[in-house]
């Protein structure tokens, strides 16, 4: 095979699983049942950015941003870190948690 048809099969292989990759991410984020446990509902001191959109569904006012330094209601530091980076632990709602839900259901099967 010349060299230009395997650069075309290679650039179509990693455009498929870019595509890929966006739709499990998007698959990832929908498990999420905005909950507000992560974000310390359950502790009473939640992150100043988790605004309630509807009785018991919350989200984060700087998603995008959401990482590193943020503070608590009361003023609290803390650092927000990824989901997944906290799955192992317990934190106050856990229980509620989809993500723990969903991997534990994987881990367990």
């Amino acid at each position: 095979m010349n060299q230009l048809l395997w650069l075309q099969r290679d650039k179509m292989s990693e455009d498929r699983y870019i595509r890929y990759q966006k739709e499990k991410l998007i698959e990832y984020e929908n498990l999420c049942k905005r909950c507000g446990a992560c974000c310390g509902v359950f502790d009473n001191d939640p992150c100043i950015n988790l605004k309630e959109e509807v009785k018991g569904k919350y989200f984060c006012a700087i998603y995008e941003n959401k990482l590193g330094v943020q503070n608590s209601i009361s003023g609290k530091e803390f650092i927000c870190v990824p989901i997944w980076d906290i799955l192992h632990k317990s934190w106050s709602g856990s229980f509620n948690c989809a993500y723990k839900k969903t991997i534990l259901s994987w881990v367990y099967r």
